[in-house]
């Protein structure tokens, strides 16, 4: 619970059954997190028995992909907050703090992975993917003429729980470039956003993605594409959202999203 509001952390697991027992009792620890959803995007054997042993949800989402597994955890969160993380160990369940903390004043947090002094040794952030990922945000930056970013691909994000289903039912992507189209939909909907960093650890196993340099730069490319396709479909920001107001009632701000979604 933070400040009356009932906090979901949704993790996508494929790949991650060694880890995600402990991923999952860490977030229960912080004493914030009120439920924590699993998503079995067909997962490796096994996965499903470590998150009975917890006191997580599960549910299954059927359609393989990263997006589609995220949109089904969007949909399916109980909660007014709605964070978005990993079930691999790469990030602290501590930091949801941080995330916790600026939702008093945006409808979505986005982490960044790319502060050097946060990235830990053996994680998995070489060059090609901390900058491949700070010039993506670049772009993004100057084509939609947006605040600060500096990293497209980080899964820790926080969502108010209005904004995460508008977003979810907006979405396209059900391929691992789905992390930056929720991205683009959360600037086109007007939504106030920031980002803050994050500690980003090293990985238990190995990514399908970005564990395979050759996936990690088709997924970029595929990024790239998208950021460009959305900017033909829709304005450039030319001015400063609206102030936050914390006092609209959940179903008028989501009809204010739905309406900024509708490209």
């Amino acid at each position: 619970m933070w400040n009356d509001k009932r906090v979901s952390v949704v993790l996508m697991t494929y790949a991650e059954r060694d880890s995600i027992r402990e991923v999952i009792e860490r977030f229960f620890a912080t004493g914030l997190v009120d439920e924590v959803l699993v998503v079995d995007n067909n997962a490796q054997a096994g996965t499903a028995e470590e998150v009975r042993r917890t006191r997580a949800r599960l549910v299954h989402e059927p359609q393989q992909g990263y997006g589609h597994a995220t949109r089904r955890g969007l949909m399916e969160a109980s909660g007014e907050l709605v964070v978005l993380a990993e079930p691999d160990g790469t990030f602290r369940a501590q930091d949801i703090l941080k995330l916790l903390v600026y939702s008093e004043e945006c409808d979505v947090v986005f982490g960044t992975r790319t502060t050097r002094e946060l990235i830990w040794a053996e994680a998995n952030m070489a060059s090609f993917l901390r900058w491949g990922n700070w010039a993506v945000a670049k772009l993004i930056e100057a084509l939609y003429n947006t605040s600060h970013l500096s990293d497209v691909g980080c899964t820790y994000r926080l969502l108010r729980a209005d904004t995460a289903k508008a977003v979810a039912e907006a979405m396209t992507v059900g391929g691992s470039h789905a992390g930056v189209e929720i991205m683009l939909l959360t600037i086109l909907s007007g939504a106030r956003f920031v980002e803050v960093p994050v500690n980003y650890l090293p990985r238990v196993g190995t990514s399908s993605v970005t564990g395979h340099p050759l996936k990690a730069l088709h997924v970029g490319l595929r990024m790239i594409g998208l950021v460009l396709a959305l900017r033909r479909r829709a304005p450039r920001r030319s001015r400063r959202p609206q102030p936050f107001v914390a006092s609209a009632s959940a179903p008028e701000t989501e009809q204010r999203t739905h309406e900024r979604l509708a490209l």
